[in-house]
């Protein structure tokens, strides 16, 4: 025993956080975190944690339990943490999901959401003002009430929500309404009024998982409707680079953004979060990247 050698990458001092999902085994987070904290010479891991959704609350009071420093929460258990946390932030409470969990000094469970200002940190990055913009959203799930949120919150005047199901989209619209009565925020029913309202966006955001590997021949669009040039269009979706939406919008001559800065965005402001560090966006980038060899 005396000869067997020690691993000394991960120590009694190493401070973790992870990601709560199921499954999780697709996700970059893990490589993106990982490779911010080896560039930073920070003790820190990040850790792949698969929780089934029956065990999702003794997931999150494990890690308090366990001395974690927090947690991203991905699909299927961004809402399912929050009956689980002490506290809500004011854009998780306000969005009704939590992505990121942080464990206080005190033990005090924070759930917050980064997705928000993740995308808008995003936009921003690229040029993108949003204030008294025109917006059309499509869908209605978790996502979209991220963005919703961030558009009404950045200053957009009008955000035009599209669903296949129309209750969906109209109780979306009335949860964003009562924060952001000074936006107009409308639900309509897709495909029938895509041509009507992009005839008036600045900015197009695809909020639903239609064009992601490996089913890239999805389009949450109707074909008819074209693109402007001075348009912008924004897809989520990050694996492929270029989904078919994107590359019809180009086609139109419109500007097209994928969502990969969205995706490191929100996690390097879960990063600052946790460590209390500034996160190095470009190793961020750059990690992620080499995982979906783009």
């Amino acid at each position: 025993m005396a000869d067997t050698p020690l691993p000394l990458d991960i120590t009694a001092r190493t401070r973790l956080v992870g990601l709560l999902g199921w499954p999780v085994s697709h996700s970059v987070s893990p490589y993106m975190h990982n490779a911010a904290f080896a560039a930073l010479g920070m003790d820190w891991r990040y850790l792949p944690l698969p929780v089934p959704p029956e065990r999702v609350g003794e997931a999150v009071l494990g890690l308090r339990a366990l001395g974690f420093r927090g947690a991203n929460v991905t699909v299927p258990h961004k809402q399912a943490v929050i009956p689980f946390l002490d506290e809500l932030s004011p854009a998780a409470a306000a969005i009704g999901a939590v992505n990121t969990i942080c464990v206080e000094a005190d033990g005090t469970l924070l759930g917050e959401n980064t997705d928000a200002a993740g995308f808008v940190a995003d936009l921003q990055g690229h040029g993108v003002e949003l204030a008294g913009k025109r917006a059309l959203v499509l869908g209605a799930g978790g996502s979209a009430r991220a963005v919703v949120y961030g558009l009404a919150e950045a200053g957009c005047r009008s955000i035009a929500i599209l669903n296949r199901t129309l209750a969906r989209a109209e109780e979306l619209t009335q949860a964003m309404q009562a924060h952001f009565p000074q936006v107009r925020i409308r639900a309509h029913p897709f495909p029938q009024a895509v041509e009507e309202v992009n005839a008036q966006a600045d900015l197009v955001v695809n909020c639903t998982s239609l064009g992601m590997t490996p089913h890239t021949e999805g389009l949450p669009w109707d074909e008819d409707a074209l693109f402007r040039p001075e348009q912008v269009v924004y897809d989520l979706v990050y694996n492929p680079s270029a989904t078919r939406l994107l590359q019809i919008a180009a086609a139109d001559g419109a500007r097209a953004i994928g969502g990969m800065g969205m995706l490191v965005h929100q996690g390097a402001i879960a990063f600052q979060r946790w460590t209390g560090e500034a996160p190095p966006i470009p190793v961020m980038r750059q990690a992620v990247n080499v995982m979906l060899d783009q």
